[in-house]
């Protein structure tokens, strides 16, 4: 069941890909699956790990975990933790930042657990995670554009899609 159907009795909601939340399932046990077994069983793709101190990949792992996390749950805190009057173009908290913050914070996810290990395997996987976040963002927001049309597109143009932008 999609949260499309989850959530239809949320009148607020536009909507989001109909194999999203399967699609990311998916995903996530076979990134975890790679990963797991590359970096702590076979080791075949992790001879990086020489290269790269621990004491520089897991601070550098957690600081992307912390972001991860905020920014997963400050969404999910915005879209899902208050109803509003009807669907609107949401412009608060993370979603000032970027477009899709949850996803953003799912994608730093996978790159904290690739950055603690440096497996080869698992990046490529991660390569793969990112191209599916894209293709669920770009799909999402033709369905906001064909909801709110220009509201949504001066959105667009005011917040980027994926990397915040540092103001002065």
């Amino acid at each position: 069941m999609n949260r499309q159907s989850r959530h239809s009795h949320r009148d607020d909601l536009v909507g989001e890909h109909p194999f999203g939340d399967t699609g990311q399932l998916i995903l996530l046990i076979i990134f975890l699956a790679v990963w797991v077994i590359d970096s702590f069983v076979l080791k075949l793709s992790t001879f990086l790990v020489q290269y790269v101190s621990l004491f520089l990949r897991v601070p550098l792992g957690i600081i992307f975990l912390f972001f991860a996390g905020y920014l997963a749950q400050q969404g999910m805190k915005v879209v899902f933790g208050e109803e509003r009057e009807g669907p609107q173009v949401i412009e608060k908290g993370v979603f000032k930042l970027v477009r899709h913050p949850v996803y953003l914070g799912c994608i730093l996810f996978y790159v904290a657990l690739v950055i603690f290990t440096l497996s080869i395997f698992a990046t490529v996987i991660c390569s793969t995670i990112i191209v599916f976040y894209h293709y669920l963002a770009k799909y999402e927001e033709r369905l906001l554009l064909a909801n709110f049309g220009d509201e949504y597109e001066e959105y667009m143009n005011s917040v980027p899609m994926w990397i915040p932008r540092i103001k002065p």
